[in-house]
């Protein structure tokens, strides 16, 4: 909610649906969901689909649900939340089913497919449209991680792989990692100020960090696709794409883990 493509995806939409795919033995998240949806667009519509129908449970609070799969049961949602669901499947599984849910958004949907650890301490996310993927967010509570690059065990499927040398996700975490160290003296202060003076960091060394618009409680980084797309893939190439990145995401990329 704190994302302006999404709040803006949900408040332009005539009748906004947001659907959250694969909420698990439990419906909890999605109906958490549905209440801070709700202070975007209080009118929104929200269906959670499980593949199991042993785990559909009766409606409650406004919320449905239902058994479905990648194929959205035939739903055209404006948003679709699919957390920990890709995680189990193999690397190659990744682009058909970015593709299929692509398929089944409404005009202008978008999807938001990431993993996160149990408690939600620890969440990194792409936020794709229907071109293909247009961010990575990583997302963690300060108090409970030393370092950026831990959050590397919550990688998207499209990326935890790739977290080796040579690959831009791997060079990002590292410069991040750099920025944080070098950060330190603004410890004394708590961990989010050091977090924000590690972001002014890595933008003066050129890595393209998205300016956030509110002070959140979390430490949150995003940055476009084209920065940590697998192989220098581009935009809307998907996670095994071909297209080379722009020259100056590029280089900034191996600025930034140079000054460091």
């Amino acid at each position: 909610m704190h994302d302006p493509h999404v709040t803006r995806a949900l408040t332009d939409a005539a009748a906004p649906l947001v659907v959250d795919l694969g909420y698990g033995a439990m419906p909890v998240t999605t109906l958490e969901m549905a209440a801070r949806l709700r202070r975007v667009r209080a009118d929104l519509r929200v269906v959670g689909l499980e593949i199991d129908p042993e785990r559909v449970v009766p409606g409650r609070d406004g919320v449905e649900f239902a058994r479905g799969g990648f194929e959205l049961a035939g739903l055209r949602p404006t948003l679709v939340r699919a957390f920990n669901v890709l995680r189990q499947y193999p690397e190659e599984a990744v682009e058909p089913a970015w593709t299929r849910l692509r398929e089944g958004l409404s005009p202008g949907g978008l999807i938001v497919d990431g993993t996160c650890d149990e408690l939600g301490r620890r969440c990194a996310w792409v936020l794709l449209d229907e071109h293909g993927p247009r961010s990575l967010t990583l997302a963690w509570s300060p108090f409970h991680v030393d370092t950026p690059s831990d959050l590397a065990e919550r990688l998207p499927k499209a990326l935890i792989h790739r977290n080796v040398p040579g690959e831009p996700i791997h060079a990002l975490l590292q410069a991040a990692d750099r920025a944080w160290a070098t950060s330190a003296p603004h410890a004394a202060f708590g961990p989010r100020l050091r977090w924000r003076a590690t972001l002014d960091l890595l933008r003066e060394q050129g890595v393209p960090v998205v300016a956030q618009r509110r002070r959140l409680r979390d430490c949150v980084m995003t940055v476009p696709w084209s920065a940590v797309a697998p192989g220098g893939a581009g935009r809307g190439a998907g996670p095994s794409g071909n297209r080379q990145p722009a020259a100056s995401s590029a280089s900034s990329m191996r600025s930034a883990t140079a000054a460091g």
